[in-house]
């Protein structure tokens, strides 16, 4: 008769069970196939959060906006993410249905502050529902439309523009810091600095400039001097370096600098920059593989923009070739497309008077304002789903339009 006597020994990966046999000690080795210990981290909200400001970081969103989270604690793990275009009451009863427990809406639902919340109006009514839900609403607005891969690069794709550039590049973005670095630690100080995001320009990475030089310094007697010793000047066979870098990115810059840098004091000055970059800044405009004619092109506009009206003015070209686009409102752009050479300018939310403005120079294309950012929606939706493989995604089924066409 055999008894177990021990239940279970683990060693090795395997599984062993000692029996007695008559008395006699008996241990059967057995290979057991677990599944391993759950090592599966939650997403969290603010997961999400710092991904999205990686590529839309808030700092480049315009002075009126409200961008970021406005509601929720970003600490929450993370349960579902609705994606929409504006953030209404039917989008939160949404969220509660399909238990998704954030929103990433285009639009912010409070551009200005609320002095009180009685739910007297939709925004209001909206918050209280959210907070009492415990769902988080995060906004990612003009910082999104300020981007080479943003929101007017998604119209450009949605008409199939080519060779696409920002319409009105923003300046002060950008931030140079110079240092000084012992030339056998060039290298990796560098590669540290790149890895931080210092050093790109436009297409191109890892840029920088160095020039060789000598460094002097005196250690005092308080020093821990990496090189040279106390009281003694030294002379040091260094190399200059400068990057560029965005100005959002400053304090993980130097940070960055200060861990791989061999001194135990670093010499560095950081300039501010009044330079253009030309990945940053508002519309886009484009080129078309092929000239189309004005009205040929306009039914392409409103079939792939979704648009059921275009409001425009005469169509003053012969042909359609170099396109300019703004989501939203974009009447502040009318110059700068002019002055771009588009032959037509799409956007939304044109006022009567402004579409004098174009004064035969340009063709205005009013395709409204939901029209022209709808497919925002999917921008957000491809990136989240590149970088997260394990959260529930899901469009709003409504449409938020507030406008409808008789």
């Amino acid at each position: 008769m055999i008894s177990i006597i021990d239940n279970q020994l683990v060693q090795n990966g395997k599984r062993q069970k000692k029996y007695s046999d008559n008395g006699h000690d008996q241990k059967v080795e057995l290979t057991i196939f677990e599944p391993p210990q759950s090592s599966t981290i939650m997403t969290k909200i603010k997961d999400i959060i710092q991904y999205l400001e990686t590529f839309a970081p808030l700092a480049y969103q315009e002075e009126y906006d409200n961008s970021g989270l406005i509601t929720g604690n970003q600490h929450s793990e993370l349960n579902g993410v609705i994606i929409t275009l504006d953030c209404i009451e039917e989008v939160i009863d949404e969220a509660v249905e399909k238990k998704a427990n954030m929103i990433i809406a285009h639009h912010p639902i409070i551009f200005r502050g609320l002095k009180k919340l009685t739910g007297s109006n939709y925004i209001e009514r909206t918050i209280i529902k959210a907070i009492k839900n415990d769902i988080a609403i995060y906004a990612i607005h003009t910082n999104l439309d300020n981007i080479s891969s943003g929101v007017n690069k998604k119209i450009s794709d949605k008409l199939g523009l080519l060779n696409t550039k920002i319409l009105r590049s923003k300046n002060n973005t950008l931030k140079k810091l110079t240092t000084v670095i012992p030339k056998e630690n060039t290298e990796n100080v560098l590669s540290k600095l790149h890895e931080a995001g210092a050093g790109n320009i436009g297409n191109y990475k890892n840029c920088s400039f160095r020039m060789e030089g000598t460094g002097t310094f005196l250690p005092s007697e308080e020093a821990n001097p990496t090189l040279g010793e106390i009281g003694q000047l030294e002379n040091v066979n260094e190399n200059r370096i400068e990057v560029i870098f965005p100005m959002y990115l400053k304090n993980k810059i130097l940070n960055a600098l200060f861990k791989a840098h061999p001194y135990e004091e670093v010499a560095y000055y950081v300039h501010d920059l009044e330079n253009i970059n030309n990945d940053v800044g508002s519309g886009m405009v484009g080129e078309l593989p092929k000239s189309m004619k004005p009205s040929e092109f306009l039914d392409h506009v409103k079939k792939n923009l979704e648009a059921k009206v275009i409001r425009h003015t005469a169509l003053v070209k012969e042909s359609i070739k170099k396109v300019a686009v703004c989501g939203g409102s974009g009447s502040f752009l009318l110059g700068d497309a002019i002055n771009s050479g588009a032959d037509i300018f799409i956007s939304g939310d044109f006022k009567y008077h402004e579409f004098f403005n174009a004064e035969n120079r340009i063709i205005i294309a009013d395709v409204g304002h939901y029209e022209s950012e709808q497919f925002t929606k999917e921008l957000i939706y491809e990136k989240i789903s590149k970088k997260f493989a394990n959260i529930a995604l899901h469009f709003t089924e409504l449409n938020t339009n507030p406008i409808f066409y008789a």
